[in-house]
């Protein structure tokens, strides 16, 4: 399948971001369990200042506000959602670690589906973690698509 070692390693390397991706919404998620009945609301505001972002900015804003108003069916919801979630990015991660194709398809389609919208998080306000993500994001949209590309089918084969 795969040429040369360094192809591979780049294959691993997205597949360890994608799993970490993967974890870290499991860990919210498993977070979200643990404080189920507790203060929610309180323990949402302490995650935005531990990972130091700003309380006033539009994302953590909205996630304190929600976990204020969140209901207990609510709250089971999302952590299905955020198991459905972590269950394709370690799916991915597990066929991008095996060089399968239809993982390299789906890093691409991922990966260019939430560029526009990271794109739109940064017009709103700009931070060197945005950037960041933004960066890492366009470098494996961008390899995923040479990887697939036609003629590249013909030297991996």
């Amino acid at each position: 399948m795969i040429v040369n070692e360094k192809m591979a390693s780049v294959l691993r390397a997205v597949a360890i971001f994608e799993a970490c991706k993967a974890l870290f919404v499991l860990i919210v998620a498993v977070a979200l369990v643990v404080l189920m009945r507790q203060y929610i609301q309180i323990s949402a505001e302490q995650l935005v200042v531990h990972l130091h972002l700003n309380p006033a900015h539009h994302f953590p804003k909205k996630f304190i506000v929600l976990a204020g108003t969140l209901t207990e069916s609510r709250m089971r919801i999302l952590v299905i959602f955020a198991l459905l979630y972590a269950s394709i990015r370690f799916l991915e991660a597990y066929g991008l670690w095996f060089a399968l194709r239809w993982a390299e398809w789906v890093a691409l389609l991922s990966g260019g589906i939430s560029l526009p919208i990271e794109l739109y998080e940064l017009a709103k306000g700009f931070t060197w973690f945005k950037i960041l993500l933004i960066f890492i994001n366009l470098v494996v949209v961008l390899y995923m698509a040479v990887m697939l590309a036609p003629e590249r089918q013909e030297i991996k084969s």
